[in-house]
């Protein structure tokens, strides 16, 4: 299952979110989500775990705990929408 969580500090990096979350169970992934520009963190980041179990204790246990000074937002990640924002760049009419 991929875990969305919202609300980082700019300063939480991948090993602090893994560990985090392998105090519920095994970590596949954990990825902060940087700007492709400044290459700056942008706040929320993914977890994967491939346990559903592990996986749904590790939501109901962290969402809504503080982690490095911020309270987490932590759900079951949704697909992107069909079609939703991308690619920058000048917009040709």
């Amino acid at each position: 299952m991929k875990i969305y969580v919202g609300n980082l500090s700019f300063g939480t990096t991948e090993a602090t979110l893994r560990s985090e979350f392998e105090a519920h169970g095994t970590v596949d992934e954990a990825a902060v989500v940087t700007d492709r520009e400044t290459g700056r963190p942008r706040g929320f980041g993914f977890v994967t775990m491939n346990n559903d179990e592990q996986a749904r204790a590790a939501i109901e246990a962290l969402n809504g705990v503080e982690l490095d000074g911020r309270t987490l937002t932590v759900n079951e990640a949704r697909p992107k929408a069909p079609g939703g924002r991308g690619g920058g760049g000048p917009r040709r009419w």
